[in-house]
């Protein structure tokens, strides 16, 4: 099913002083796709997903799921699976009635149960485990059966509340490699809360990029990544530096790992500008660097190991900057 969002409005605080954590948010889920709500802390992206998921009530604005408005239904009736990032299991049931729950809270069959709960710990590879308690399985483990009971009841959409946020990196890159296959099997349609772009590049289908409670920019990753609508998409996602002209106006960017550093004079130095080395990050196989430019800004670079090494640099060296590929903003770009 397809999600819209229309104008959606969440306020919170007193009568007297209310605060817009959601300020006019629009933006289509496509059906079947893996749609992530991507910005940074206190950008509104939980707020939206509870509303979606009936956990909020907006205060202005529609949701509509297919052709179905369920802005003002109730939490059971929407049709909706929620993962929260603490998994939200029952410690004292067993992994098949913590899967089997909702379908016990309707009613179901009990034959029908037991093989829809079979069915999903198989699609979340999972069999045989059916009879541990969740406090017997590990955090990836524990996710992957919060994913079973939110699918049991047979959502339209599926809202995942930054599921992997609880995990430790391996696990997280594991469990997302995971999730993209699963969602490649069930075709649910899916949105995403994750503050990690990394995370939203690799899942997503659809990006809604937030901002202080407003839609940034919303597209494929590609689109975002290679588009940016504005300094704010184009550093938030993939961490561009943003350049400015001498009398400050912002009119380019360049990504960390499209410049390229030098100690000694190349062809053409004389049009390069020169920046300070301030600091420097070995990253396993590559470097981040941080510069000062002549006009106070600051450069991020990304080099690997090998080209930092053959250039010698070291922290509070003068190094000649150049772009590969700077790309300009349009004249109406919004901040």
């Amino acid at each position: 099913m397809t999600v819209t969002v229309s104008n959606l409005i969440k306020r919170f605080g007193h009568k007297n002083n209310l605060n817009a954590a959601v300020n006019d948010v629009s933006f289509v889920a496509p059906e079947g796709k893996v749609t992530t709500l991507l910005g940074p802390s206190g950008s509104g992206k939980t707020t939206v997903l509870r509303m979606i998921g009936g956990l909020e009530v907006p205060n202005g604005g529609s949701i509509t799921v297919g052709d179905r408005d369920i802005t003002k239904i109730p939490v059971r009736e929407r049709g909706v699976g929620f993962v929260f990032q603490n998994y939200a299991l029952f410690r004292h049931m067993t992994v098949a009635d913590n899967v089997a729950f909702g379908l016990s809270v309707r009613k179901a069959p009990k034959e029908e149960t037991r093989a829809k709960v079979a069915e999903l710990l198989g699609l979340v590879q999972l069999s045989g485990y059916g009879h541990r308690f969740p406090g017997q399985l590990s955090g990836g483990q524990r996710q992957r059966i919060a994913l079973a009971r939110a699918l049991a009841t047979k959502p339209s959409v599926l809202l995942l509340d930054e599921p992997f946020g609880a995990l430790d990196a391996r696990v997280r890159v594991e469990l997302r490699e995971w999730l993209r296959e699963f969602h490649e099997k069930t075709h649910v349609t899916t949105l995403l809360v994750t503050h990690d772009q990394e995370e939203a590049l690799e899942l997503s289908d659809h990006v809604v990029l937030l901002n202080e409670g407003k839609v940034a920019q919303a597209g494929s990753p590609h689109d975002l990544y290679d588009h940016p609508a504005s300094p704010f998409v184009a550093s938030f996602l993939g961490g561009a530096n943003v350049l400015r002209t001498n009398d400050g106006e912002v009119h380019a960017y360049v990504r960390p790992h499209d410049v390229r550093l030098y100690k000694t004079p190349v062809p053409s130095s004389d049009q390069l500008e020169m920046g300070r080395v301030e600091r420097l990050i070995r990253v396993g196989g590559y470097v981040k660097l941080l510069l000062t430019m002549p006009n106070g800004d600051p450069m991020s670079v990304q080099m690997t190991k090998q080209e930092f090494d053959l250039r010698g640099i070291e922290r509070g060296d003068k190094v000649l900057v150049d772009v590969d590929d700077m790309k300009p903003f349009s004249r109406d770009y919004q901040i």
